[in-house]
């Protein structure tokens, strides 16, 4: 008894030590607030990426007043898979809204676009805080929603449910992946940036390829010497 005493006895006075902390050598970790971040899985996603792009330039544009000049769409001088789709998804898109769209370099506006591929080595935890806590609010209406349930238990339930909802879309996309894609598209007049756009989406790790330029085999130029 003696033994449990002073053993509860120093666990109490280490926790009164570590609430009394109030400094640390270092910044402890935290993470950010729960978001979503959407994954981009086919060309499909590409032609909603594009539909995006333009609707928020569309609107930026005729912010600044220069919605009714033409546009060039610039292609990346190393072009990747996605960046010659990305290039003709965001030209139909333009023509479909009225807008001009021409070739020619002197065109005073154009649309430049750039898919920096991130890679992290680090694990990719999938995982939605208060899970469980959701998850037990969502069983406890589950049970009671049909014994005229409370108004309260009604949205907690509401609320657990909403939470294994996000969890099992997240889990359908595939979830979080190693791989991400920001993609930022500018237009420039003259030397002034009118508008400009940046997202960040998940890619399959497999497919990162496809917005990476593809380079071939070096080559070497060999001079003939005749005999």
């Amino acid at each position: 008894m003696n033994r449990l005493l002073m053993t509860g006895a120093i666990v109490a006075s280490t926790l009164a030590g570590l609430a009394g902390c109030s400094h640390a050598p270092i910044p402890v970790a935290e993470n950010f607030p729960y978001t979503s971040q959407l994954k981009v899985r086919s060309a499909g996603h590409w032609d909603a990426v594009a539909q995006h792009v333009v609707a928020n330039t569309l609107v930026r544009l005729g912010s600044a007043g220069d919605a009714g000049q033409p546009i060039q769409v610039k292609l990346p001088a190393q072009p990747s898979t996605f960046d010659r789709a990305f290039r003709e998804l965001l030209i139909t898109r333009m023509v479909n809204q009225g807008k001009t769209v021409v070739e020619r370099e002197d065109a005073p506006l154009k649309v430049s676009y750039e898919a920096q591929v991130i890679r992290h080595n680090s694990d990719r935890p999938h995982l939605i805080p208060g899970l469980f806590t959701a998850v037990t609010a969502g069983v406890y209406v589950a049970h009671y929603l049909g014994v005229h349930a409370h108004r309260d238990a009604a949205m907690v339930g509401g609320l657990g449910y909403a939470a294994i909802a996000d969890l099992a879309r997240s889990q359908y996309s595939g979830g979080p992946t190693h791989t991400e894609v920001i993609l930022t598209t500018t237009i420039m007049q003259g030397d002034r940036y009118v508008a400009r756009n940046t997202d960040v989406y998940y890619v399959e790790d497999s497919d990162a390829t496809l917005f990476q330029v593809v380079r071939g085999p070096a080559t070497r130029d060999y001079k003939v010497v005749s005999q």
